[in-house]
């Protein structure tokens, strides 16, 4: 018996999951569910109404904590898999993380049910969860709140027409000689592939998706309020050679031009002082470079800050002191993008652009969770918003059978995002 009940959502999205693993249908499935939208517990959910072995997969320890605990409030005995974890037992219900899965893949060769969360990170052409994904003929069920994967492609440019290589006829374009034809141009240009339009390709299906703006209307996610400062002149940075995000040297000069230590800072002192005079309940802050979190540090007595450097037990110190409140405001440099869930977290700063909707959804979604009482700021010191456009506005489009795309409202208008070149 669960010890809570699910929303009509959950149980819709379990309910086809489970659906799908007990049919015959050939190919693996995905779930799309927004951050907050309590993926764990449809995770639970599933593996309750599923007879047989299942292994659920997560990337982190955390992820995988979250997961194990909802499970554990049904009252249903599962085994945790996990190097970081120090627990390495295989039960019939087997939540593990893939990274220590990868050298006894062996041990669930007999594992007919494949749960993976966060399936956006499975590579469709290489990596860990390919190689397990493919050592036995079974069935795979992805969760995900961003189901694509950002590729850089190369190729030409004709009258403003993007071509990959591959895609064209070489002597229509360049000369015997292999020299690009006058008005043709080498470029490299990125697009972000609907992990069911990948090729190879892991994930065939869309068995359940639910938008933010769905919930929104149905009161089980929190408003966000957006400030889009703009701070930094994205016009002044040059893409990397892979044309996938800004590069790193133009950035760090855009950074030093604009001041950004300095705004930033006033910012946060400004956060941590509202007009209103209500006091946020916390300061989570993004920046790109570590040197940009040490500055804020040192400007701001009440940050602390968290790298990929940060030891495992300093990081889980910082992160508690967050969450009690002793710790005002919390920077980081790409940690906190996924697996952290902290529903009172009212204010965001994104003191950096990014070209990856992945990653701004990720890092605006740290906020959506519910909270009563909770006024959630999104504070974008990076034009993202302007980018992209607001998350509640994402919507999954399939204008043809399977053709899966997202699309975000840019500047008053529907703009694709996904399976175009940019």
């Amino acid at each position: 018996m669960s010890a809570f009940s699910l929303r009509p959502y959950q149980q819709e999205a379990s309910d086809a999951a489970v659906t799908f693993f007990r049919s015959k249908a050939k190919g693996n499935g995905i779930i799309v569910a927004p951050t907050g939208a309590g993926k764990s517990i449809i995770i639970a959910d599933i593996a309750r109404q599923l007879d047989g072995n299942i292994i659920v997969l997560q990337p982190s320890k955390e992820l995988l904590e979250q997961n194990f605990g909802k499970l554990a409030k049904y009252g249903i005995v599962a085994s945790i898999y996990s190097a970081s974890l120090k627990q390495k037992k295989v039960g019939r219900i087997t939540f593990a993380t893939i990274g220590s899965v990868n050298n006894h893949m062996e041990l669930f060769d007999e594992f007919a049910a494949v749960i993976i969360d966060e399936c956006h990170l499975v590579n469709a052409a290489e990596g860990m969860y390919k190689k397990f994904i493919e050592k036995m003929p079974r069935k795979v069920l992805g969760l995900t709140a961003t189901p694509y994967r950002l590729y850089t492609c190369q190729g030409i440019e004709f009258k403003g027409e993007f071509k990959p290589n591959g895609s064209y006829k070489e002597d229509q374009y360049f000369d015997e000689n292999g020299f690009p034809k006058p008005g043709v141009e080498l470029k490299n240009k990125c697009i972000l592939k609907f992990l069911t339009r990948t090729k190879p390709r892991i994930f065939s299906s869309v068995l359940y998706s639910i938008g933010i703006d769905e919930l929104l209307q149905q009161g089980y996610l929190a408003n966000v309020r957006y400030f889009p400062m703009n701070v930094i002149d994205t016009s002044r940075v040059r893409m990397n050679s892979t044309g996938r995000d800004y590069d790193e040297r133009s950035l760090y000069a855009e950074n030093e031009r604009c001041g950004l230590t300095v705004q930033l800072s006033q910012i946060v002192r400004r956060l941590l002082n509202p007009k209103d005079g209500k006091p946020r309940k916390g300061i989570l802050v993004f920046t790109r470079f570590i040197e940009e979190s040490e500055a804020l540090c040192r400007a701001v007595p009440e940050c602390r800050m968290l790298t990929g450097e940060t030891p495992a037990d300093e990081r889980d110190r910082l992160i508690t002191g967050f969450k009690a409140g002793e710790i005002k405001v919390l920077t980081n440099v790409g940690v906190l993008t996924t697996g952290f869930d902290y529903p009172e977290l009212d204010t965001i700063v994104m003191a950096r652009p990014t070209n990856s909707l992945a990653q701004y959804y990720q890092i605006v979604g740290r906020e959506i969770r519910p909270f009563p009482g909770k006024d959630a700021w999104f504070v974008d010191l990076g034009g993202n918003v302007g980018r992209f456009g607001k998350v509640e506005h994402l919507k999954l489009y399939e204008p043809k059978a399977g053709m899966y795309a997202m699309w975000g409202w840019v500047s008053n208008s529907w703009k694709q995002l996904t399976n175009t070149y940019f």
